[in-house]
């Protein structure tokens, strides 16, 4: 009991001292460590931390590498050239400032479809957000809310195909591909755009009839954009359908057909990989013909692929470390008590894997961690579940990557702290449209989604 105990004060600190704002960098070995005294008995504190924390580190830093700088050099140079800008525009200018909720929801969301990183998708599309806002009195407090549903929920885990790193994570855990369960993705993608929609709209409804307008932002610091120096949206929105469109015929058509048996002489099969390699591959596709189309656009592309490249590194350290935690914590004797537990949720093992998903998520205050670690602790166990039950694979990936998205974005989560400070916002002023957007309506599509999986929706 005392184990238990001790995990559950190590996952208490681990959100306390993230929201605080102490990097996971050092908590995560730290907390691990923390929880293994707590077991009681002899305990090898560097052992574990060199042959436990940090294997699983580099393991999965070796496995999702490739697709964290390629995402960010790709997400980088769509902002320098101008394309995501671009695309936010055209969509703004196209739906009128009547629209202009519905205009920063579509532009983040078909940036983030796409490819582009969720921070810079915020970067990109604040801007016109403000300008649209203050146009349609609109308060500037539903702005983080608008680009949050656009960015971190539908297109982030339930649309088949993103290529955002939460729904690449199940393939080689469940041998499947980034358009998984494509009918359960469009029904719980639907539930969060439909309802996430209706809420702001609702919150705008309210405000304007309050007489509230977009209110008085004397700090205000927005950085105007020559609108004459944008890419044509044709050519802005090329990238993104070179890597939706590539990541599908590859990992159909290419990957999915070769004979893959000498991939055993590498300890692997091709079930596990040709999801990844199809994304790895047109990612570059995708830089390499945006580097072309959009030349001209750069002022040094060498300084864009740098700090790309860079910009990767917090991230997967940040979310290797998390799995690192997560692993040195199912090590210990008294994780198999909270297994036996979530293993034990009665009905469909829909339902565990999505809640203990979202609940490791919303401890570590990451979609992507929570995920790893849930799927590292639990992924072989429900993938003999979904063999054993004749559930396809492809259900649980989708039901995981939704889920991840869920308890994730609670006050302490990076990017809602991100979102707020370039918005210039507050929890107080705009949290509760963040978490309704991100947190509930997201849980409820889950929900669905699973009623919808045990009827044999895939």
């Amino acid at each position: 009991m005392l184990g238990v105990i001790g995990i559950i004060i190590s996952l208490g600190l681990l959100m306390y001292l993230a929201y605080r704002g102490i990097s996971v960098l050092i908590l995560a070995p730290v907390l691990a460590l923390l929880a293994l005294l707590f077991q009681g008995g002899q305990t090898h504190l560097l052992a574990t931390y060199t042959e436990v924390f940090m294997v699983n580190f580099a393991a999965y830093a070796k496995q999702y590498f490739p697709i964290f700088i390629l995402g960010a050099i790709f997400g980088k140079v769509m902002d320098d050239s101008g394309a995501a800008k671009a695309i936010a525009h055209a969509i703004s200018k196209k739906l009128g400032k009547s629209k202009a909720i519905l205009s920063v929801v579509l532009s983040c969301a078909i940036l983030t479809y796409g490819g582009v990183s969720l921070f810079v998708v915020a970067f990109a599309v604040y801007p016109i957000a403000a300008a649209l806002f203050r146009e349609a009195d609109i308060p500037k407090r539903l702005i983080p809310g608008s680009i949050a549903l656009g960015a971190f929920t539908f297109t982030m885990t339930a649309l088949p195909g993103t290529p955002q790193i939460q729904n690449a994570i199940p393939m080689p855990f469940f041998g499947t591909t980034a358009y998984a369960a494509p009918v359960i993705g469009i029904i719980g993608g639907s539930i969060m755009f439909g309802l996430g929609m209706l809420w702001l709209q609702r919150r705008a409804k309210q405000a304007l009839a309050a007489g509230e307008g977009y209110g008085n932002h004397p700090d205000e610091l927005i950085k105007e954009f020559d609108l004459s120096k944008l890419p044509k949206f044709y050519l802005a929105i090329t990238p993104i359908i070179i890597v939706l469109v590539g990541n599908y015929l590859l990992g159909r058509f290419v990957f999915a057909t070769m004979d893959g048996a000498f991939l055993k002489d590498f300890g692997t099969t091709l079930a596990k990989v040709q999801g990844i390699w199809s994304l790895i591959a047109s990612l570059v596709i995708a830089i390499v013909a945006s580097v072309i189309i959009f030349w001209k656009n750069f002022e040094n592309i060498t300084t864009t692929v740098n700090k790309g490249a860079i910009g990767s590194l917090l991230a997967i350290a940040n979310t290797a470390s998390e799995v690192g935690y997560g692993n040195v914590i199912k090590t210990l004797a008294a994780f198999s008590i909270i297994q036996a537990g979530i293993l034990a949720i009665p009905g469909t093992p829909l339902i565990s894997l999505a809640a203990s998903t979202t609940i490791l998520a919303g401890i570590t205050g990451s979609a992507s961690g929570g995920l790893s670690i849930a799927l590292g602790s639990l992924g072989e166990i429900y993938m003999a579940k979904a063999q054993a039950l004749g559930i396809s694979p492809q259900v649980f990936h989708r039901i995981a990557a939704m889920a991840c998205g869920g308890l994730d974005s609670l006050p302490h989560n990076g990017a809602v702290i991100t979102l707020l400070g370039i918005t210039g916002m507050t929890h107080k002023q705009s949290y509760i449209d963040i978490g309704m957007c991100t947190v509930v309506i997201p849980l409820i599509a889950t929900a669905v989604s699973i009623v919808f999986a045990a009827m044999g929706v895939v």
